[in-house]
């Protein structure tokens, strides 16, 4: 094991641009699709006690509400 501090990794950024790719790519579908993933694992996180998020809007109502509102945006995107 060596002494030296490992590099920071950010790993974030490249996720970030991927995500940012694949709106891009595909549109509200990729909003849409998103948007319910992360909702489930909210809705799932806060079933289990989880009220407060590293999230900036902190509160997992407030991200959830936040969430539902992308994915219905985007529906009414692909709708129209």
């Amino acid at each position: 094991m060596s002494g030296k501090a490992e590099p920071y990794d950010p790993l974030r950024l490249c996720v970030y641009a991927t995500v940012a790719l694949l709106a891009w790519l595909l549109g509200p579908w990729a909003v849409l699709g998103f948007a319910a993933l992360g909702f489930t694992g909210y809705w799932r996180a806060r079933r289990a006690g989880l009220t407060r998020s590293k999230c900036l809007l902190r509160d997992t109502r407030l991200v959830l509400g936040y969430l539902a509102l992308l994915a219905i945006v985007a529906a009414v995107a692909i709708i129209r």
